[in-house]
């Protein structure tokens, strides 16, 4: 399938009182050379709340270290993600983005975005600008929030809009991993693996964040224990991105009917050395088939697209981890991309953020 990228809209009268929709995923390199990756990289983890030490550390780090010594690793994964149309993550956000413009009609203008690299924030923002539009609908496609996603997005949406001499009513989508048609989006996926094969437990796997990062995020400073603190979700733990992932998977599990026991939430895509959210996806992976555990099927529902963290991470590297450790079959549910569920998921969140 062939994605042509939206044009312009012309501004006209007719543009006043229409709503803008941004629809906002992490980004991707515009290549998979390795002078495209670094620049990604850099990008991406120059952001301030993605890595949250002080500006010169985070620079010698980012600059020093990490961009120059991981973006040849990196590019040679990223050319085992790319197709034919390039990244998966930009590929599908553009069939979303048509799709979803067609289905909101005329009273709604939607682009996508990247919060690193192209399409940018702000170019999507500029032409809401020149259109004069009533108000702005923000969508950030991260299920559930985090600081150093969801909430990197609204601060980069606020920089810029704040030089604006007009500024339109903006709503942001917080989360929607409690939306009931984002639930069953993947339980529509996972049910046709798992009419073809009895698999011994299910894996829910999700990107993980820094231990310190939880802990700035509870204001209580009480209720985080990293532990039982998420085996329930309410008022006081409701922004804890760990007790987040709990519940999507709480929600998952309860959609398919999987039995207590016969699944483990962890969390994957760990950098440094400081401790990162518990437990870790590869130790759980090494544990399974010692416990007699010969098949998986894996979930990413941190991700609403397939990318690197899904297709080449759950789905190829740690697909070899649990055969290496004895394991037989594993099977990766792959992400909403542009399936109808997720675009009208997407229609609910616009009309009632």
């Amino acid at each position: 399938m062939e994605v042509s990228v939206l044009q312009p809209h012309v501004t006209t009268p007719k543009s006043v009182g229409k709503t803008g929709v941004l629809i906002v995923n992490l980004g991707t390199p515009d290549s998979p050379a390795v002078p495209d990756v670094r620049k990604y990289l850099r990008e991406f983890l120059m952001d301030g709340r993605v890595i949250d030490i002080s500006y010169v550390s985070r620079f010698l780090l980012v600059n020093g270290i990490i961009a120059p010594f991981r973006a040849p690793k990196s590019a040679k994964i990223y050319k085992q993600l790319w197709t034919e149309t390039g990244s998966p993550l930009k590929y599908y956000g553009h069939v979303v983005e048509q799709e979803l413009q067609k289905q909101l009609g005329d009273e709604y203008v939607v682009k996508l975005a990247m919060r690193y690299q192209s399409p940018s924030i702000d170019a999507g923002l500029s032409e809401f600008q020149k259109l004069g539009l009533t108000d702005i609908v923000v969508v950030p496609f991260f299920p559930q929030y985090a600081s150093a996603s969801t909430g990197s997005v609204y601060e980069k949406v606020m920089d810029i809009v704040r030089s604006w001499e007009i500024i339109p009513a903006i709503r942001f989508v917080n989360r929607f991993l409690e939306h009931p048609k984002f639930i069953e989006g993947f339980a529509q996926i996972a049910r046709k693996y798992m009419a073809a094969y009895d698999y011994d437990h299910f894996l829910f796997s999700y990107h993980g964040l820094p231990q310190s990062q939880i802990r700035k995020g509870d204001i209580t400073k009480t209720v985080c224990q990293f532990g039982e603190c998420c085996s329930t979700f309410h008022a006081l733990n409701q922004h804890c991105y760990r007790a987040q992932c709990f519940e999507t998977t709480r929600l998952l599990v309860k959609a398919l009917g999987i039995p207590e026991g016969k699944y483990t939430t962890c969390f994957q895509s760990r950098l440094g050395s400081d401790p990162w959210i518990k437990p870790y996806t590869d130790d759980i992976i090494k544990e399974l088939p010692g416990k007699g555990i010969k098949s998986v099927l894996a979930f990413s529902p941190a991700f609403v697209a397939d990318c690197l963290e899904t297709t080449i991470e759950v789905g190829v590297e740690y697909k070899e981890l649990f055969e290496q450790a004895g394991g037989g079959h594993w099977q990766l549910v792959e992400s909403l991309n542009d399936s109808p569920i997720w675009i009208e998921t997407l229609i609910d969140l616009v009309k009632t953020a």
